[in-house]
């Protein structure tokens, strides 16, 4: 038998399968490249630009608000307090907070006070034990009738107009004030309209 001498092709040299089986040592790897840092100058114009545009957002939010007004609550300049038997003699109080008014009577008279000193504005407090008006503001003092007795008050505090409806209430009106100036030489203190006869 003649002699098998086919030989078998050569097997393609395979690759090793790691870097072990060859021998050799794993490619070096490449150091990971870092962000690069954001330059001082860019950093400064980044801070300058948000205070800028933070500066007019804040400025532009302020001019937004003048359109949308906070409601103030204005109280009510005429309205109606009760009857002229509902007060007794002396000063009413408890339509001070709501109104800033006060009822006094007096013998043969009922009459509203406008609750503001003549000398800037303030509101006088009603000190009972003492019987006087007496401003925290700046000291001045008025008698149970409101005239001005001590302190800086050029003159007395203001009378609102009062009249009866139809049913017999007390209407205010503390848009009409009624005022006693003697160096001016204004007293209305009794015009018609300044107080009820009681």
């Amino acid at each position: 038998m003649p002699e098998n001498t086919e030989t078998k092709p050569a097997e393609a040299a395979a690759p090793p399968a790691g870097p072990a089986a060859a021998g050799q040592k794993p490619p070096a790897k490449k150091p990971t490249e870092s962000k690069p840092r954001v330059e001082p100058d860019k950093m400064r114009r980044r801070l300058i630009w948000t205070c800028i545009w933070g500066y007019l957002g804040v400025n532009f939010l302020m001019f937004l608000r003048f359109f949308f007004p906070r409601a103030l609550f204005e109280p009510k300049t005429v309205f109606s307090i009760g009857y002229p038997s509902d007060f007794g003699l002396g000063v009413d109080t408890k339509f001070q907070r709501e109104y800033r008014i006060w009822v006094d009577r007096v013998p043969g008279r009922l009459f509203v006070i406008y609750a503001r000193c003549t000398h800037l504005g303030c509101t006088p407090d009603w000190k009972p034990a003492e019987n006087k008006f007496k401003c925290p503001c700046h000291g001045s003092g008025y008698d149970n009738e409101a005239i001005n007795f001590e302190g800086p008050a050029p003159r007395p505090m203001d009378r609102a107009h009062v009249e009866l409806d139809a049913t017999g209430q007390i209407i205010v009106d503390t848009n009409r004030l009624y005022v006693r100036d003697l160096k001016a030489g204004r007293d209305e203190f009794d015009n018609p309209g300044a107080y009820l006869p009681a």
